[in-house]
């Protein structure tokens, strides 16, 4: 059992043109520790390790098996502190992350857009699907009113800019993990940082829910920091080509800085829609509604093959026939079956009715 978007990226894995993945697994070379790394793997040392990195005390900062995981503890745990007999508010901004969203929903949150007081609001940053990075006043500007903030910040290391935890924001929550720029998928290795005010609380909610990483996985992270600079100069050679890419075929548009954008045709034609045209010459491209956007799509640039397979895609959205690339040329000419958009997506807002 698995959420909309990843049955969406999953069940077409297949499509010759695949925009789906958000990390660079398969792109770059995953961080692989020794067997002695294994055997002397520490929590302990990839904590101090990660809040060195963020510049806080590591007592506030809890591992997790991966950022889904982290947004999950602290939702859940928030929404228990929302007074009895009362439905909590939390404001998105979308397109947003759909878990982010899903979840609040499911943990008995009402989700709203608007501003004003409310218990929580939910926010990725780099934005995804926008690929957008907003600068702290914006982010403080929108989450006035809210007594909690949770900011996923999977995609900064991408976008080369510090944690939003320097704002000071009492009430913001920043988790993250190592299965995006690092392409360590595997590792499962995730965290978040908790409110000053909170950590005791939090410690007790989390000592009960959690299970010990395994060695492998806390190697495999120390081994990420280790090699971040070799790591770092692979993804921005890349980038650098991809961002290139969208910004020559969208001329006047801003490059996204993480490694997606959300794809809104000027025709006005439908996302899903255009998703599903899309499967039929073999494209993979998310449509908007599973981020509660119907307006456009996401298209990821984690392929060292993006620029060239970029042209497909602009093909299918100009209503044109998309001509397989010469690299490709030998490969079958017939795309995938178009299947369904998982069950349960609301219309209006991409999401589990």
């Amino acid at each position: 059992m698995s959420f909309p978007l990843a049955e969406w990226v999953d069940g077409h894995a297949d499509c010759r043109y695949y925009f789906g993945s958000s990390g660079f697994v398969g792109t770059i070379p995953a961080p692989v520790p020794t067997a002695r790394e294994v055997r002397e793997a520490s929590e302990d040392e990839l904590r101090a390790q990660i809040a060195r990195d963020l510049a806080v005390d590591p007592a506030r900062l809890f591992l997790t098996t991966g950022a889904s995981q982290a947004n999950s503890l602290a939702i859940l745990f928030l929404a228990k502190r929302v007074r009895a007999g009362r439905a909590g508010s939390c404001r998105v901004c979308y397109p947003e992350y759909p878990p982010l969203f899903d979840t609040a929903r499911w943990a008995g949150y009402r989700l709203s857009e608007s501003a004003g007081a409310v218990d929580l609001a939910v926010l990725s940053q780099p934005r995804n699907p926008e690929g957008d990075l907003w600068d702290a006043s914006r982010v403080l500007d929108w989450a006035s009113g809210a007594r909690s903030v949770i900011v996923d910040e999977t995609f900064r290391e991408f976008a080369e800019t510090p944690s939003l935890l320097r704002m000071g924001h009492p009430g913001l929550w920043s988790t993250g993990s190592f299965t995006k720029f690092y392409a360590a998928d595997e590792l499962r290795v995730g965290f978040l940082v908790v409110p000053e005010g909170l950590r005791p609380e939090f410690a007790r909610f989390y000592g009960l829910v959690r299970n010990p990483l395994p060695p492998y996985s806390v190697a495999g992270a120390m081994r990420a920091f280790r090699d971040r600079e070799k790591i770092r100069r692979r993804v921005q050679t890349i980038m650098r080509a991809n961002r290139a890419a969208v910004q020559r075929a969208f001329p006047g548009r801003s490059a996204p800085l993480a490694p997606m954008f959300f794809d809104r045709p000027e025709s006005g034609e439908d996302g899903d829609s255009l998703a599903r045209r899309a499967l039929e010459r073999s494209v993979l491209v998310s449509p908007g509604s599973l981020f509660g956007d119907r307006t456009g799509v996401r298209v990821c640039l984690s392929r060292r093959s993006f620029p060239t397979d970029l042209e497909a895609y602009l093909a299918v959205r100009n209503r044109a026939t998309p001509r397989p690339s010469r690299r490709r040329r030998s490969a079958r000419l017939t795309g995938p079956s178009v299947r369904r958009l998982p069950a349960g997506i609301d219309p209006a807002r991409g999401a589990p009715s």
